[in-house]
């Protein structure tokens, strides 16, 4: 996932994956020759982001990581909260709206600071929950995005956690005396998600070792649906970022988001 020289930028949330990602790449980056720079977005969600912030700045200073925050209101001129009052309706979740321009601050970010690899705390349990999100959407494309990326793909996208528990994290966050936010994010109950982590903690505790392996099922439905690539890349007329239509999800979003807010104040 990482090779020799590689900057490598952590994207720091403030949660118990993400800080525990960041404690690992620290003591990695001083016995193997890499670089490590942490980022946190922060959506503008009041009275939840600025505990997480806090907790992050003090941890990186700890552990004398250089860190940077890029706001969605600076980057997208709206705020997550912004961006739910002017939504079309609630079919379109705060979770996917959310998700769409984080990906985005990411890659802007990890741009921003020169970085080589862009590494996140998705666990094994986030992996599967993904999964059967985009399976029950009918959206098997982004199945196929799941798939590890090529070392070509600038900035690698890499996820170091994917084959652990989420409850195997939280047993080393505790262990190490890691702090993390642990009041969850106030639009969570909106999406699916939740639901869908109880139904797989519950068949985990029933019939021990299915979460592995789904999640190796899951890597090879990925790589076949990926090798498919039946949808050629363009460039996105908007912002030049590659995507499959004219322009990326997240311009088409950014661009609803704001007709509808101009609508709104007229």
């Amino acid at each position: 996932m990482i090779v020799r020289g590689d900057l490598v930028c952590a994207a720091v949330s403030g949660g118990k994956d993400s800080l525990s990602l960041l404690h690992v790449l620290k003591k990695m980056s001083e016995s193997h020759n890499f670089r490590l720079k942490a980022i946190t977005i922060d959506e503008g969600i009041p009275g939840y982001r600025e505990e997480a912030l806090k907790i992050v700045s003090d941890f990186c200073t700890k552990l004398g990581v250089e860190y940077k925050v890029f706001q969605y209101k600076e980057l997208f001129d709206l705020t997550l909260e912004e961006s739910l009052e002017v939504r079309a309706n609630e079919k379109i979740s705060s979770c996917s709206i959310c998700g769409t321009l984080r990906r985005r601050a990411m890659d802007y970010g990890a741009k921003e600071i020169g970085a080589d690899v862009i590494a996140t705390g998705h666990n094994l349990d986030d992996t599967l929950q993904t999964f059967i999100i985009n399976t029950l959407s009918g959206d098997y494309n982004k199945i196929g995005w799941m798939y590890p990326q090529a070392l070509t793909a600038t900035p690698r996208k890499i996820k170091p956690f994917c084959e652990i528990y989420e409850n195997e994290i939280v047993f080393y966050a505790f262990t190490n005396g890691i702090p993390f936010q642990s009041e969850p994010c106030p639009h969570m109950s909106e999406g699916i998600r939740t639901e869908i982590r109880d139904f797989l903690n519950n068949l985990e505790n029933n019939h021990s070792g299915v979460k592995n392996s789904m999640n190796r099922s899951i890597y090879k439905i990925s790589q076949i649906i990926k090798n498919s690539d039946y949808k050629q890349k363009r460039i996105c007329l908007t912002c030049g970022n590659e995507c499959t239509g004219e322009i990326c999800s997240v311009c088409g979003l950014l661009l609803k988001l704001k007709q509808k807010k101009s609508q709104m104040c007229k």
